[in-house]
């Protein structure tokens, strides 16, 4: 048999294979309608977006692949598929802190995939304040970096709003060098975000140690300014660039090579067990000596693990602080339930945030 023989033979069989996937993403299409009418009938205000099952269909996606695709992009292809089938049952409004092109855009259709609606909005507050008027959804918004730490503002909104946290996104972020012409000679100014400038003050420091660098209110802002001033350029994403008409001077010129932003999705559901979950508290204590060891106390007997506390002032007084806890683990599960239950009587003050299941893809 030719090389050319060998190479039609197996086209063709690609192309069976094709007309047998086309086959069964419809079936499974149809599958998810059945769904949709079965809750319906039986709810007229039924979610039907679960984060707990695709958390568990994606992880269970994961530990079968055998390759050679990666285990990554596998899960990121059912991601998009779970994603068209549920926009059958209900296409789902996400409110993301904007505007487009943001990283947080990104996060948001990372964890939704594309088919679902996306709403820039100018400021944290806006996004909690749609998501509790019903304008949205869920909403998307940062909580921490791995270099620059925790987003203040997403924190101290907890305090007051009655959303409850229903999943993370964890999002590797690549900063690129954005532009109209190729040649950094040319430049005289950066726009970015002020983190972003952060982020990578190395590269700007080898490379255009003698170009203004200018803070905007966010990334994509700055690919805006970019498009629009001669002679400049931005630190923004991939997806800036595509949607701003822009080329890649430089990518990924971010210092920390392993530079992640975490975000959070809000809603006004509670999220049941998914077998591998978080919970997020708020908390105070009295400010005496040890205050705050007998405060987390009941967890570390109950041999629960805290992944993370961050103080905030309560802003009921001066030198008043609350803590922002995260746990590993469920609500519901006997061991941290009972921790719970403890932790809640010695608290000035007890907030349960949300179990939600850890970041898959």
């Amino acid at each position: 048999m030719s090389e050319e023989q060998q190479l039609a033979a197996i086209r063709d069989r690609i192309d069976d294979i094709d007309r047998k996937l086309h086959d069964l993403l419809n079936a499974r299409a149809l599958a998810a309608q059945e769904v949709a009418q079965i809750k319906l009938a039986a709810d007229t205000e039924v979610l039907f977006y679960r984060p707990e099952r695709e958390a568990q269909v994606l992880r269970a996606i994961k530990a079968r692949n055998q390759g050679p695709l990666d285990s990554e992009a596998v899960a990121r292809l059912f991601r998009e598929i779970m994603s068209e089938c549920l926009a059958l049952e209900l296409p789902l409004k996400i409110g993301f802190l904007g505007p487009e092109g943001t990283f947080t855009q990104a996060a948001a259709l990372k964890h939704f995939g594309h088919a679902v609606s996306t709403l820039p909005l100018t400021a944290i507050s806006d996004v909690f304040q749609e998501v509790e008027s019903g304008g949205c959804h869920y909403g998307v918004v940062p909580v921490e970096n791995s270099s620059e730490g925790v987003v203040s503002h997403t924190l101290d909104m907890f305090l007051n709003s009655p959303l409850q946290i229903c999943g993370e996104v964890s999002l590797r972020i690549h900063h690129n060098l954005l532009g109209q012409m190729p040649d950094l000679s040319t430049l005289k100014i950066v726009f970015s975000h002020e983190q972003s400038l952060a982020q990578c003050r190395g590269w700007l420091d080898r490379h255009l140690p003698f170009v203004e660098r200018v803070p905007v209110g966010s990334n994509a802002e700055a690919a805006k300014r970019a498009k629009q001033a001669e002679h400049s350029a931005a630190i923004a994403s991939a997806m800036a660039a595509e949607l701003y008409d822009l080329q890649i001077m430089a990518p990924n010129i971010e210092d920390d090579a392993g530079n992640t932003t975490r975000f959070l999705v809000i809603g006004e559901q509670a999220v049941p067990s998914s077998g591998d979950d978080k919970t997020s508290l708020l908390l105070s204590t009295r400010n005496e000596a040890g205050g705050l060891y007998r405060l987390l106390a009941p967890l570390a007997e109950h041999g629960i693990s805290m992944t993370r506390i961050e103080s905030r002032p309560s802003r009921r007084g001066n030198w008043d602080y609350v803590f922002f806890v995260d746990i590993n683990g469920h609500r519901e599960d006997e061991q941290l339930a009972a921790a719970l239950q403890t932790l809640r009587q010695h608290a000035g003050m007890y907030k349960e945030l949300g179990s939600y299941p850890k970041a898959v893809v």
